[in-house]
């Protein structure tokens, strides 16, 4: 979309949140789930992000996405999620579709997959390359087969949060009519800046005047000293799940284990149905943890 549409966007965007205290026209309400919470387990590539890479000796890398989809099958995960970062620089649209294929065959359902773009950039070409970028993720999503892409909202630039804010929701509108065609839905994580605390993304999200666009719940992204208020707060516009297996309690280094009884009940109790990712982010070796990891998650999911 071209920068004079962006900023047309932008100014509808401005008018409808008013002074940003925010008091959009209508507010997005939950998700209305019929029924009881059904969580089902994913795993996401991001958990084996080094092994996607050549190591320094020159040996070839340890995982590709075909590879990955066959540790899903191994490991019993019903859903992959497919982080875009690990994909060949120029992806083509026939290895997509053998992606896809392959993880038919193996019985794994493509849970979703993951960009890293920035809509808080000013009006211009960088944030009309980050939009771009997003709609042309949509695109391959579609052709994975992929129901869900984790987005972020980016930080302010130089700009006022208040500013950043509408920035970021004039493009989520923006893609999420895109992805709407798709039938995809965009899930916005809790990824620092403009949404690190739990109550800017929630009226975010309310603000954002598309069905197609919710929240990606980082259950690790936190770093209030009550994480768990937060992803309460959260969880009845979750669109999907990524569990990270630990908490911060207080600040970025307050590390702790994750209490995941406590943090299933807390999506049980928001009704939320789909899948949980399990976004693996220990020191400890991916292939050793990984499956430890998961077996503490099945007694408490479907």
């Amino acid at each position: 979309m071209s920068t004079s549409l962006s900023r047309r966007r932008f100014i509808a965007s401005s008018a409808a949140l008013g002074t940003l205290g925010m008091s959009p026209l209508r507010a997005v309400e939950p998700f209305v789930r019929s029924s009881r919470s059904r969580l089902r387990l994913s795993l996401a590539a991001y958990s084996f992000g080094d092994q996607f890479k050549a190591s320094k000796d020159g040996s070839p890398a340890r995982m590709d996405m075909k590879k990955f989809l066959d540790y899903c099958a191994d490991h019993a995960c019903g859903g992959a999620e497919l982080t875009s970062y690990y994909f060949p620089e120029k992806v083509t649209d026939e290895y997509l579709r053998d992606v896809r294929r392959h993880a038919h065959l193996r019985g794994v359902t493509i849970s979703g997959t993951a960009v890293g773009n920035d809509f808080c950039h000013p009006l211009g070409q960088k944030r009309d390359a980050e939009i771009a970028s997003v709609k042309e993720w949509i695109r391959k999503a579609a052709i994975l087969g992929a129901p869900h892409i984790r987005v972020f909202t980016g930080g302010p630039h130089g700009n006022t949060e208040a500013e950043a804010t509408k920035l970021a929701i004039a493009a989520l509108e923006e893609c999420g009519e895109e992805a709407g065609k798709a039938g995809i839905f965009l899930g916005v994580e809790n990824h620092g800046g403009i949404v690190r605390r739990a109550e800017s993304l929630v009226e975010i999200i309310q603000a954002v005047r598309s069905p197609w666009v919710g929240i990606n719940l980082d259950t690790g992204n936190f770093y209030s000293t009550d994480p768990y208020r937060e992803l309460a707060l959260c969880a009845p516009w979750a669109v999907n799940v990524q569990f990270k297996g630990k908490v911060h309690v207080g600040g970025k280094s307050a590390i702790e284990k994750a209490d995941y009884a406590r943090t299933f009940k807390i999506l049980r109790d928001a009704h939320y149905q789909g899948f949980v990712a399990l976004e693996y982010e220990f020191k400890e070796d991916p292939f050793v943890r990984v499956p430890q990891i998961l077996e503490e998650m099945r007694p408490l999911l479907d």
